[in-house]
């Protein structure tokens, strides 16, 4: 790998945390799209406890993120 390839790898990582930062920052006031209430989201509430595991939604997450850095992979 030459140093120019790791520098737009670099980059593009540093565009990602930042819109990933944007979006956590903004996150209570904007729904997206019902992320976070997802079928197989797994939410437990009682008196003095709240647990909250996104499982659906990391799926999600996962399958869109994969299929997106599998066609870049493609189009190089």
């Amino acid at each position: 790998m030459q140093i120019q390839d790791f520098a737009k790898l670099l980059i593009v990582v540093g565009v990602l945390v930042t819109v990933a930062g944007v979006l956590l920052y903004f996150g209570g006031k904007v729904n997206y799209f019902g992320l976070g209430r997802l079928p197989g989201d797994i939410r437990i509430e009682r008196e003095n406890f709240k647990f909250y595991f996104p499982l659906g939604t990391s799926i999600l997450i996962s399958i869109i993120l994969s299929a997106v850095l599998y066609l870049i992979g493609r189009l190089r």
